[in-house]
């Protein structure tokens, strides 16, 4: 009996270490993380790494993003929805429609093809929502300098420190540390768990498993409409690839007194070697996309200095590599086709935190993160790329094939509804 009370005497004191969680990279995914991280695992240390100066302002970034439903509530869950939302422009409504007329058209026998899909119609109150990077990553960065605050001995950040190497340990990682200027040597840093969430453009990574240039730019700017409306985010499709406006917060009214004039994001997307966007004028621009958008957006009438950016597919095969896991862009690089980037990386923290939060064993609770993200993460993946090159295929009767499956989308009700459900929370 005493043998037995001894024996379980030391089991109730096995020393359980506290998990000390790395995060590289304090952009929206890896600040979602961590502030997840320091909820929902109350007794685990995380650290954050940034590159970047603690007084850097991102406030300012007015590079737009698109955020589903989904993540939203993700948001509001952290916390730190209610200082950004302000700033952000519902989504009510998604059109999707085709420019160029498929062989029914010509014939006259079929409308043109179109997809409508309205958040009133699947009971929530808006389908996601548009935001200028500055007003999503700033208080993003509040909360976690306050959170780091309040718990100094548990929760940290290290800005201006770049993360040049990660390698995989018995029972953790290390981490190589150095200030970003490259001044001084680097420090080697372990923890139990390192989270890979500094994605970066297209253009500047380094290539990964899954990679593709699609030969394509996106012209990214700003677009003046009257009239249309409010609310309401569209994509078309034209024979040189997909354009798409997401509406921005703020409307005034026109000279007249009467029309309302309404601000919208532009993503214009175009072959590379046959790009006649960079030397057209703003003029010739907004002459260009009102040829090309339908009519129900408005009329155009200002538009921004654009800035290219080249697009491609830049994926890793697993989102797992020991200790070390990709999330966001440093796992998955997207074509824009379907704003779903940053979407798929939030979803990717919050499943991350959910099964360490469940799991006691980390290495039990990656492997489960692997394959419970696969299917939404592939699914996205193969969608996009899909989407992408289909432009650059040269099949007789493929934007016929491509306007069928808009209208059936469009008239089948349940299809279009498991469609706006699969945009507003991904895979589930």
């Amino acid at each position: 009996m005493s043998a037995v009370l001894s024996r379980a005497h030391a089991h109730a004191h096995v020393h359980v270490p506290v998990l000390q969680l790395a995060v590289v990279g304090a952009g929206p995914v890896g600040l979602a993380l961590a502030l997840s991280a320091a909820r929902r695992l109350p007794s685990a240390q995380v650290c954050v790494y940034d590159r970047l100066s603690v007084d850097h302002d991102v406030s300012g970034d007015p590079r737009t993003l698109a955020l589903s439903q989904g993540s939203v509530l993700e948001l509001q869950r952290l916390g730190v929805w209610a200082d950004m939302a302000e700033r952000a422009e519902p989504i009510l409504a998604v059109h999707v429609s085709q420019q160029q007329p498929g062989l029914l058209d010509l014939l006259g026998k079929a409308p043109a093809p179109e997809l409508l899909m309205r958040a009133e119609d699947e009971g929530v109150p808006q389908l996601g929502a548009v935001i200028p990077y500055g007003a999503l990553a700033a208080p993003m960065r509040a909360a976690w300098l306050a959170a780091c605050a309040r718990e100094p001995g548990r929760l940290s950040v290290r800005w201006g420190s770049a993360v040049s190497g990660v390698r995989t340990v018995p029972g953790g990682v290390e981490i190589d540390v150095g200030a970003a200027s490259g001044a001084g040597g680097a420090l080697v840093e372990s923890h139990h768990l390192a989270v890979i969430a500094e994605g970066g453009v297209f253009a500047e990574q380094a290539r990964k498993a899954v990679a593709r240039d699609y030969g394509q730019t996106a012209w990214v700017g700003t677009i003046g409409l009257e009239g249309g409306e409010a609310g309401v985010a569209h994509e078309r499709f034209t024979p040189e690839g997909p354009v798409a406006l997401l509406p921005l917060p703020g409307t005034t009214l026109a000279d007249d007194g009467r029309t309302v004039r309404r601000r919208a994001a532009l993503v214009w997307c175009v072959d590379r070697a046959d790009d006649a966007v960079a030397e057209l004028s703003e003029v010739q621009r907004l002459a260009v996309l009102t040829h090309l958008l339908p009519e129900r957006v408005g009329r155009l009438v200002s538009i921004s200095p654009l800035k290219g950016f080249a697009l491609g597919l830049n994926a890793e095969r697993t989102l797992v590599q020991g200790r070390t896991v990709r999330i966001g862009n440093a796992a998955q690089t997207l074509h824009p086709v379907a704003g779903q980037g940053l979407n798929l990386g939030l979803r990717d923290a919050h499943e991350l935190v959910t099964r360490l939060a469940r799991d006691g064993d980390v290495d039990q609770a990656l492997r489960r993160v692997e394959w419970q993200r696969a299917p939404d993460r592939w699914a996205m993946i193969a969608a996009t790329d899909f989407l992408a090159r289909s432009f650059t295929w040269p099949w007789p009767g493929l934007s016929t094939l491509r306007g069928a499956g808009l209208a059936v989308l469009g008239q089948v009700g349940p299809l279009k509804s498991l469609l706006a459900r699969r945009m507003m929370f991904g895979g589930r």
